[in-house]
C-alpha cells in the first residue's frame, strides 16, 4: 500500500497522469499556435514526450490524488492576435483536453455495459477496467483542479477575461496567495493523515464529478 492505495493502483495512475498532463499541456501549446503565438513551440514544449511537461509537485499529487497540474506552456500574450480574448482561450484548452479525455474513456465503459454488462467483468475485467476508471477519475480531477480561479492556474486566467482591465491586476496578486496556502494544506494533510484539501474542495468537486458522470454514463451515480 501507498498512502493507503493499492500498489497496482498506484502504478497504473503513472501512464493515465503521463497522457493526461500531456495532453493537457500541447493542448494549451497548439492554442496559442492557432491564435498566433509560436512560443511553445519555438521551446519544444509541443511534443508528446511528458517529461518537459512534468512538474515534480503538482505530478506528486496526482499520483496520490484527483489533483494537480503539470509545467506551465509559455505564452507570449503580445504574439496574440487579440490578447485577452486569446489566452483565455489558451487557458481554456488545457482543461476542456481533460474534460475531453475523461468523457472518452468514461464512454468506453458505458459502450461495454450498453452491449453486455458482463463485459465488465470478462474483457475489462481487472487492471484494464482500473485503467479505464482512473483514467476517468483523473482527467476530471484534472480539469476541475485548473479550473479554479486561482493564480497562476487556467482558471483565474479564464476569469479575467469577464472581469474589467482595471480589476485583472490586482485580482492575480490577490489570488496567487492561495497556491501556497494549497501547499501547506497539502502538506499538513500527509502529515496529519487527514485529507485537509479534498474536505475543503469536497463541496464543489462532488457537483462537478456528478455533471461529469452525467454526461458520460448518463446518471450521476458512476457505474463503477
Amino acid at each position: 500500500m501507498i498512502n493507503g492505495m493499492p500498489y497496482d493502483q498506484f502504478l497504473l495512475r503513472i501512464p493515465v497522469i503521463l497522457l493526461a498532463l500531456t495532453i493537457h499541456e500541447v493542448a494549451h501549446g497548439w492554442a496559442a499556435l492557432r491564435l498566433g503565438d509560436p512560443t511553445a513551440r519555438n521551446e519544444g514544449r509541443l511534443t508528446l514526450n511528458p517529461l518537459p511537461h512534468l512538474d515534480l509537485l503538482g505530478t506528486i499529487m496526482l499520483m496520490t490524488g484527483l489533483f494537480g497540474w503539470a509545467k506551465p506552456v509559455p505564452v507570449n500574450p503580445y504574439n496574440l492576435r487579440n490578447p485577452k480574448r486569446d489566452l483565455m482561450l489558451v487557458s481554456l484548452a488545457g482543461p476542456a483536453s481533460n474534460i475531453i479525455q475523461a468523457i472518452l474513456f468514461g464512454l468506453i465503459i458505458r459502450i461495454c455495459v450498453t452491449i453486455d454488462p458482463a463485459l465488465l467483468r470478462t474483457v475489462l475485467s481487472g487492471h484494464l477496467l482500473t485503467l479505464l476508471m482512473l483514467a476517468f477519475l483523473i482527467n476530471s480531477g484534472l480539469a476541475f483542479f485548473n479550473l479554479l480561479p486561482i493564480y497562476p492556474l487556467d482558471g483565474s486566467k479564464i476569469l479575467a477575461w469577464f472581469l474589467p482591465d482595471k480589476y485583472v491586476g490586482p485580482y492575480m496578486r490577490a489570488t496567487g496567495y492561495a497556491l501556497p496556502v494549497i501547499f501547506g494544506l497539502v502538506i499538513i494533510g500527509y502529515l496529519t493523515g487527514h485529507r485537509i484539501l479534498s474536505a475543503i474542495l469536497g463541496p464543489i468537486f462532488e457537483p462537478f464529478m456528478f455533471l461529469m458522470q452525467l454526461i458520460t454514463f448518463g446518471d450521476g451515480r458512476a457505474v463503477f
